[in-house]
């Protein structure tokens, strides 16, 4: 008897995101933005909000991630530390598992360059976190928030983006990281979610969705396109482990290649060679995984 179609566990996406990580070039994409762009971003908010709030050398960040891109944080602290030297920073996360938070913690215990950083965690969800600043009445105020490829996760994305923009100081910025409307996730939402099992309760969302809603709000954004890829070759070979893991993480679903009916393993397959999804280089199928980065203004 075939096993009942599930969603994957948290500890069994970690396992399927690891396979990601180590197939495709999303790091690298936001490596490459860091370096093109965060340094312009970056010496803008602290310019500023050090004129307009009169804090000598100290900036205030609150991070909203999710958790499998923590080490971003420190990158992006890093940045920050060698635009503006001797700049102290307020670091706050907000991360509702247990286990990555102390994970975090532990890669900011081995980090020595840090001296300048004080952490406050916040093992929360996002909703969590908003409704405990509105109880308590104490609306701190940001220079630079983050949101790393989280809102997929998010039960109201409209009110979280309107209520984090609302945490920012004057003149500061947040940024979102989400997926590009160019890249193979956007064309497979878009034109076969019918392949995809209902066991994901993600949103199917993208760059423009994001930016429906900015418009919506009336607030000033620009975004940047970059591109990334993902070596899917694996989800073709019968029996492949890595394949499994990969195609696991493509729909959010437990053993997909080994639960779901044959004929809408077959659709998907297909629909990922599409010239909209991949594209083929050396023999391998590349999975087109582009980000758009997305600097919201205060």
């Amino acid at each position: 008897m075939i096993p009942s179609m599930r969603s994957l566990t948290a500890e069994e996406y970690v396992e399927a995101f690891k396979s990601f990580l180590e197939h495709s070039t999303e790091h690298q994409c936001m490596d490459e933005f860091n370096k093109e762009q965060m340094p312009n971003i970056v010496a803008g908010i602290i310019r500023l909000c050090l004129s307009m709030s009169h804090r000598a050398e100290h900036a205030s960040l609150l991070l909203g991630i999710p958790w499998q891109e923590r080490w971003q944080d420190l990158k992006m602290i890093r940045i920050l530390q060698a635009v503006h030297p001797g700049v102290f920073i307020d670091n706050e996360i907000v991360e509702p598992n247990p286990q990555h938070v102390a994970a975090y913690k532990e890669l900011v215990n081995q980090a020595p360059d840090l001296q300048n950083v004080s952490f406050i965690w916040h093992q929360l969800t996002s909703l969590e976190y908003e409704q405990q600043v509105k109880e308590k009445g104490t609306h701190k105020k940001f220079d630079f928030i983050h949101m790393i490829q989280m809102l997929y996760r998010v039960e109201d994305i409209p009110n979280t983006i309107k209520f984090f923009h609302s945490c920012l100081d004057h003149h500061g910025k947040l940024l979102i990281i989400i997926l590009s409307d160019s890249s193979g996730w956007a064309s497979l939402w878009k034109k076969h979610r019918d392949c995809l099992p209902a066991t994901d309760s993600g949103h199917y969302i993208t760059c423009s969705g994001i930016t429906e809603v900015l418009q919506r709000l009336g607030v000033e954004h620009r975004v940047y396109e970059f591109p990334s890829g993902w070596d899917i070759t694996e989800c073709f070979v019968e029996g492949d482990a890595v394949g499994g893991r990969m195609m696991d993480f493509l729909t959010g679903t437990k053993d997909f290649l080994g639960t779901a009916p044959a004929a809408l393993r077959r659709r998907l397959q297909e629909a990922l060679c599409q010239p909209e999804c991949s594209s083929t280089r050396d023999g391998r199928v590349i999975f087109s995984n582009n980000l758009s980065m997305i600097v919201v203004e205060c």
